[in-house]
């Protein structure tokens, strides 16, 4: 483990106790978010990214340290293991130098060259491959044998050149040159396969497309490997094939005899055959896995932001869930998002009955007094906006579209069953987006990560890599913001560090049984909660109007000591340490230091002094989309408008303009200044102005822009490189997403 201690260190750019401190302490089951927070002074205060970087990579390490141990065991048994073999399998750094090295000694299947083996070729293949002057017919010909069923001459020098080329194939320098000539040259070529093109329209940017695939963006890989899945298109990935008989050549081939154009000859069909089928295939998986890195990476940027979502708060809501034929599903919840009321109207077409509905409208609103309507996005919700700003209600009562993306899915769920056992999957979705008004968060982590909206081919990606992803960034958001201990959702809880689905369930079945927590010691009493559990989860949950005020702050109960000496020192109480500023500024920091308190934590102390309980996220920010533009057909070029910004991309950004589906601000158009990363300049749920730059009502696409001039000079188009409109198959992910996208 030193060794991986070491690269991880160097790799990372911090110390190797920094390392050791990470590693030892997930050994014992600490989580991310504890690690970061609360034991800074054992890793040198590395934020959550590091911790994360130096798991991923120590599982990684590990992952080879197995392999390294599979394959010592399988090259000892077959009584071949040497010393030197042994130095190379153990200073081996990668997977693929690891399988290099293991691949003459793995067992194989028959292959042509074990078959020319057992014909008794292989003396015949070792003189050949010495590339003596030699009269290499007549030495062949000693080969032919019906016993050996060797049948001629050219079949001796055949088999030959099977084993010779499976030599070729079995060299780690050769391997490692063309695995480079790969990486660096390889080029991506997409084609259509013959007959499909009408079927595979969503494809067509891709039907004569080719690119080095360093170069391929995450998004076009996986579009393209869709497209190939689908038997859409054909893939191939390859470099040119002269720079590789060169490398061949000049490696094996030493002459100019009959023996060495043999080995020429095998050499040509290794290639052909054994090395670039093998090459093509791990730079398929590599450029794969980068994809699908990157995809994980925007996804999780994403769905971090929209997590984050600024709250409303606890506010009596009522929502609604628009629709036509169906009608709008109606509740009304309370401050705690309890549901109070559940009804239908039918304001729209077909039925219009508009005053009837604006009655039940009213009176809901005057009967719980209503502080706040939630209007979910999809269908008929531009039309129920303007029906509810009609009616004349106070102004005090907020009018909010809601991204209602997931609330479908969170409906039909045993979630939701559980919660709402009396109540049809209507009033479940009306609930959601009321709820999620209010706390997107507590809201959200009862929704598959992968059904909110704001991924980039997340069915494409590998899907434990994406779980792995998404669970980091729902743990880390939740436990940045802290749970109220006494309201919170199991689905809620089960994030929070320590715990988990189990833990959470049985925190609330005791709630539910011996009523809210009074303090946080009170958990120890949660059977199977442990004393590990309780120092994971206790920071994190927090318990308004506790009679210890630091029950609701981030201070961790195992520092309550050091604040209650602080107060001591002082001569006040803690309450009065909390209100009062002067209080605080007589305190020095550093008379608190010990050998397992350091600064770091003291200021983290104090931080939570100022703001017990603070919620990091932003102050909620109503937002009205422009009046009389509900659909496609009320756009029109030059427009200026409102949004809202509900995905990104690495080809740029999708706002939603009130129009029920999304319009695209591609990268080029998002500044007036060059953009390399759309994350750097918006974030989703992100309030911007954009302006229309192109519509296509057939393909029903909204080109927008961010830009201060939109329509004056464009920059000049890279050589050889077609417009990146976004091909279609790039969409495919927002058919399910984004509110009826290019049905």
């Amino acid at each position: 483990m030193d060794k991986n201690i070491s690269i991880i260190a160097q790799e990372q750019g911090v110390s190797e106790k920094q390392v050791v401190s990470v590693v030892d302490l997930l050994d014992e089951g600490a989580t991310i978010p504890f690690i970061s927070r609360y034991r800074k002074e054992m890793t040198g205060s590395l934020d959550e990214v590091a911790i994360t970087s130096i798991r991923d990579r120590v599982e990684q390490l590990r992952d080879l340290d197995k392999r390294r141990e599979a394959i010592l065991k399988s090259i000892e048994k077959q009584e071949k293991l040497t010393p030197e073999l042994e130095k190379a399998i153990n200073m081996a750094e990668t997977m693929a130098e690891l399988e290099d090295i293991y691949l003459p000694y793995k067992p194989k299947r028959k292959t042509r060259a074990t078959k020319a083996k057992e014909k008794g070729l292989e003396p015949l293949a070792e003189r050949i491959f010495k590339q003596e002057d030699f009269d290499l017919e007549a030495y062949a010909a000693e080969y032919v044998s019906e016993e050996k069923e060797v049948a001629s001459l050219e079949e001796a020098l055949q088999g030959a050149r099977d084993i010779i080329a499976e030599w070729i194939n079995e060299d780690q320098e050769v391997r490692k040159s063309m695995r480079q000539l790969f990486e660096n040259d390889a080029v991506i070529v997409s084609r259509v396969i013959k007959g499909k093109e009408q079927e595979g329209q969503k494809y067509k940017d891709y039907f004569e497309w080719d690119e080095p695939i360093s170069k391929t963006p995450s998004h076009r890989l996986l579009a393209m490997r869709r497209g190939e899945k689908e038997m859409i298109l054909t893939l191939d990935i390859a470099p040119d094939d002269e720079p590789a008989h060169q490398i061949l050549k000049r490696n094996f081939v030493e002459g100019t005899n009959e023996a060495s154009k043999q080995v020429e000859m095998a050499a040509e069909d290794c290639y052909k055959r054994l090395l670039k089928p093998s090459m093509e295939t791990e730079i398929r998986i590599n450029s794969k896995n980068k994809a699908d890195e990157e995809a994980i990476r925007v996804f999780s940027d994403n769905l971090r932001q929209l997590l984050l979502a600024a709250p409303l708060g606890q506010k009596n809501v009522l929502a609604l869930d628009p629709g036509f034929r169906t009608g709008c599903k109606v509740v009304v919840m309370n401050k705690q998002g309890k549901l109070l009321h559940n009804d239908a109207i039918f304001p729209n077409e077909p039925q219009k009955r508009v005053a009837e509905s604006g009655a039940l409208v009213k009176y809901l609103c005057e009967q719980y007094d209503v502080e706040a309507i939630a209007i979910g996005n999809g269908t008929a919700s531009r039309e129920t906006e303007s029906f509810v700003k009609s009616l004349g209600l106070p102004k005090s009562i907020m009018v909010i579209m809601v991204n209602e993306s997931g609330a479908s899915v969170y409906s039909a769920s045993e979630v939701a069953r559980d919660e709402f056992p009396d109540h049809d999957v209507t009033v479940r979705g009306a609930v959601s987006i009321g709820r999620r008004l209010m706390d997107p968060l507590a809201e959200l982590v009862k929704i598959d990560p992968k059904s909110i909206g704001v991924g980039q081919y997340q069915h494409d990606v590998d899907q434990n890599a994406l779980k792995h992803g998404l669970d980091d960034v729902v743990m880390s958001c939740v436990n940045s913001v802290g749970v109220e201990l006494n309201t919170a959702s199991k689905e809620l809880l089960s994030y929070v560090s320590g715990l988990g689905p189990q833990l959470a369930k049985s925190i609330v079945e005791f709630r539910n049984q011996n009523g809210p927590f009074k303090n946080r010691k009170a958990l120890i009493d949660v059977p199977r909660l442990g004393a590990r559990a309780f120092e994971q989860a206790a920071g994190f949950l927090r318990i308004r109007e506790a009679e210890n005020p630091l029950d609701s702050s981030a201070v961790h109960p195992e520092s309550y000591h050091i604040v209650e000496k602080m107060a001591n020192d002082l001569g006040c109480d803690v309450k009065d340490l909390i209100s009062d500023v002067t209080l605080r500024n007589k305190i020095n920091l550093k008379s608190y230091v010990t050998d397992q308190v350091g600064l770091p934590t003291l200021n983290d102390i104090m931080s939570e002094l100022t703001k017990p309980g603070r919620d990091p996220r932003e102050t909620f920010e109503v937002f009205t989309f422009q009046e009389g533009v509900n659909s496609v057909g009320d756009l029109r070029i030059g427009m200026e408008l409102p949004g809202i910004v509900t995905n990104i991309t690495n080809f740029g950004a999708f706002v939603d303009i009130g129009v029920h589906q999304d319009g695209l601000v591609h990268v080029s158009h998002l500044s007036d200044s060059f953009v390399k990363n759309p994350a750097e300049v918006v974030t989703v749920q992100q309030q911007v102005k954009v302006t229309v730059i192109e519509l296509d009502l057939n393909r029903k696409r909204i080109a927008l822009s961010m830009k201060s001039d939109p329509f004056g000079k464009q920059p000049a188009k890279p050589k050889k490189k077609r417009q990146e409109n976004i091909p279609d198959g790039d969409f495919q992910d927002k058919l399910s997403q984004l509110k009826g996208l290019f049905k």
